[in-house]
């Protein structure tokens, strides 16, 4: 991005140069300047192709980090799920110990124990899937900018 902003600067340094040489050659310029003027022009067209290529550019990176940031707000999410089902799957299985324990099989405390199992598998694989879904959205956009590198 600063390549193209810094061969910008130098192109309209460039024109701007050659429209005052132009100028100061006044009435004693006896070559024909159209030759001059067409190039000029082809620069400031090529100067205005860049510019438009770098607003694309920048639309395109700016897209790409809200990407990731919902990306990475989704997989947020799922990892505190996962902790907070890990959390009460400790709380449960101390529960089930000390039942154990005390020689009191309480069916109640093996439900709860096997319920918040399952919730904590659901939130790992969710969680699984909310990473793979950032790694893939990465590497998207990693094959399109390599896509785009060829093409130009």
């Amino acid at each position: 991005m600063n390549e193209i902003e810094e061969l910008e600067r130098r192109l309209a340094s460039a024109m701007e140069r050659i429209a005052n040489g132009l100028g100061s050659m006044g009435p004693a310029v006896t070559h024909d300047t159209s030759a001059i003027s067409a190039e000029l022009e082809d620069e400031r067209l090529a100067n205005a192709q860049l510019k438009e290529r770098s607003r694309k550019l920048t639309e395109q990176l700016d897209s790409m980090r809200q990407m990731a940031a919902e990306r990475m707000a989704a997989l947020d999410v799922e990892m505190q799920r996962l902790k907070k089902a890990n959390e009460l799957l400790r709380v449960s299985n101390a529960a089930l110990r000390d039942a154990n324990e005390a020689g009191v099989g309480d069916p109640h405390l093996i439900n709860k124990a096997m319920l918040t199992e399952l919730e904590g598998l659901r939130a790992s694989r969710a969680a699984d899937i909310a990473e793979t879904a950032t790694i893939l959205g990465a590497l998207e956009t990693a094959l399109t900018e390599a896509e785009e590198a060829n093409h130009a």
